[in-house]
């Protein structure tokens, strides 16, 4: 059963029209799925720190955990965050390359092109 949702940020939070993917975060959060961000930036400062830690139950920055995607050890760490193994955990990246070692590690992977197109995969993943 898949509990936890793991996000990239550039090219995925970033997009144009993530904030439909923000309300898709807040409406899983509320059915009880655990929620990440995990992003190869070095770290996030206080205030976008501020901004998204409403978002996620765990923010991981590969600068300030020392591996980075497409690392299987990363998403590792990233569902260990959250209290869940892999396989209980959907990844959304831009990066194909990014998706390929989620899935590696046991995940679930969604390559992002679009919001829209993220939002019908999420949809059908954590419908039941």
């Amino acid at each position: 059963m898949l509990r936890g949702l793991v996000l990239d940020h550039a090219g995925v939070l970033t997009d144009p029209d993530a904030a439909a993917l923000f309300d898709a975060v807040d409406l899983l959060r509320d059915r009880g799925v655990k929620t990440a961000l995990l992003s190869n930036a070095p770290g996030a400062t206080g205030a976008a720190k501020r901004r998204l830690e409403p978002f996620f139950d765990a923010l991981v920055f590969s600068g300030e955990v020392g591996v980075a995607k497409p690392d299987e050890r990363v998403f590792v760490l990233t569902a260990d965050r959250l209290g869940l193994v892999p396989e209980q955990c959907v990844f959304v990246d831009d990066s194909a390359g990014n998706v390929r070692g989620a899935v590696a590690a046991g995940m679930v992977g969604v390559h992002h092109t679009s919001v829209n197109a993220t939002l019908l995969e999420l949809d059908a993943l954590f419908s039941s």
